[in-house]
């Protein structure tokens, strides 16, 4: 393998060691990336090179000037030779990023975690023309299917056909006329007419009218030949069309629908959700946006940001913000059914309610306002994301009494995200299991 081998593997390498999509949102920088590109880094592989000495020096054997005393020392090191003690390099190590869109980010999820959500369409927008899969008996001759035309015409071709030898065998029984001949071919299934075998027994020899003294001998001894074995050795001459057999294609129509899908991204900012837990809810939250908005057609984002009230937010504020109030959940549902209510009616519009927090709730709010207002609201999707990175709290319950009253429904996920490590997990618990 010659150098210039060498270089493009080492570019094709290069190429194919992007940060690998699951470490990335567990461990890596979401910050790099915008709402329309992800930015995911890519490991760099150093290209081999050669390196020439920049310090002059004469030719293999020759000095500089005169010739040196043993002893005396050959010339002063050049800067950076073998010093370990200079100053610590300012420049930053080389990076690059692979940037892909919403929607790819999504088919690589998809790969990665084995998912395969199907969007639904809520609204049909426009009736388009597909594929010319559909026939009726009428149309222009330039949609003629002729494969079905000719299909019909074989299919006639068969049934028509038959083996005249063997009826003319059956001319040759002792005492039998033409009329006991087409009664006999009729009762064997053979499609003859009786004007035909009138016509071969008028041409049928005098000497061979009694070659046979019974219709049993004639059939114990000659072999009838089937249509299909006798076209496959004869070929086909001629194949009988009719106007009845044609078809004409026309295109099936279709009813495109447009996919809309609202998530609403609920957070608990009360004094409890420290910046280790508000990170993990941006870690999980982030990625859950970007897959959802590559799946569907339109894709719009509510947040809101809750304690003992709720309000709604922006997203660069979502992450960010933190209060010192207490905590109500419900507030945060009742504000996203005003929400959803007004704005984005479920016949139109896909829904996905996404909340997270430390599961830590003011007493039996869980239980009286957030689990009925969870059942009131119509949604895709309902998922809970409890964040307790330092161990559960002794009165964080909220996530528990989610995921026991919804255990039987399949359109509620709660997860549970302690660390990075867990939030691809939590990410497939929340999208896996929706119906398609």
């Amino acid at each position: 393998m010659g150098l210039r081998e060498d270089l493009e593997r080492y570019r094709e390498v290069g190429e194919q060691r992007r940060q690998d999509l699951a470490e990335f949102i567990q461990y890596g920088d979401l910050g790099e990336s915008r709402a329309d590109a992800v930015r995911i880094p890519i490991k760099i592989v150093d290209l081999p090179e050669f390196v020439y000495d920049r310090r002059d020096r004469g030719g293999v054997g020759q000095g500089q000037g005169e010739q040196p005393d043993v002893g005396d020392p050959v010339g002063q090191p050049e800067p950076g030779d073998g010093d370990e003690d200079g100053d610590p390099g300012e420049e930053g190590g080389e990076h690059d990023y692979y940037e892909m869109d919403p929607e790819e980010f999504a088919q690589e999820l998809d790969e990665e975690l084995g998912l395969d959500l199907e969007p639904k369409g809520k609204q049909v927008i426009e009736e388009v023309d597909g594929e010319f899969t559909d026939v009726a008996r009428t149309g222009p001759s330039s949609t003629l299917d002729f494969e079905t035309l000719f299909k019909r015409g074989i299919t006639r071709k068969l049934a028509m056909d038959f083996d005249e030898s063997y009826v003319r065998e059956a001319l040759k029984v002792e005492g039998w006329g033409p009329e006991d001949v087409f009664a006999w071919a009729r009762e064997q299934g053979i499609p003859v007419s009786l004007g035909w075998v009138e016509g071969e027994d008028d041409d049928l020899p005098a000497g061979e009218r009694t070659k046979w003294p019974s219709i049993e001998a004639m059939e114990s001894s000659v072999e009838r030949e089937r249509a299909v074995d006798r076209l496959r050795r004869e070929g086909i001459d001629d194949v009988p069309f009719r106007r009845q057999d044609e078809r004409y294609r026309y295109p099936e129509t279709i009813e495109r629908t447009e996919r809309n899908v609202v998530v609403v991204n609920i957070r608990d900012v009360s004094g409890s959700m420290r910046e280790r837990k508000r990170e993990l809810v941006e870690r999980t939250f982030t990625p859950l946006d970007w897959y959802l908005q590559g799946k569907y057609d339109n894709a719009e984002f509510v947040y809101i940001a809750h304690d003992a009230e709720a309000w709604e937010v922006n997203r660069s504020e979502f992450f960010g913000i933190r209060s010192g109030g207490g905590t109500k959940i419900s507030s945060a549902y009742e504000r996203t059914r005003e929400i959803l209510d007004a704005e984005y009616p479920f016949s139109e519009w896909n829904r996905y309610v996404l909340a997270a927090g430390d599961s830590e709730n003011s007493s039996n709010d869980t239980e009286d306002r957030v689990i009925p207002l969870m059942e009131e609201i119509d949604a895709n999707r309902h998922a809970y994301v409890e964040t307790q990175p330092g161990g559960e709290a002794i009165n964080a319950t909220h996530a528990e009494e989610v995921q026991r009253h919804f255990t039987a429904n399949e359109d509620v996920a709660v997860a549970f995200v302690n660390e990075p490590g867990d939030v691809t997990d939590a990410i497939y618990e929340i999208l896996s299991t929706e119906e398609s």
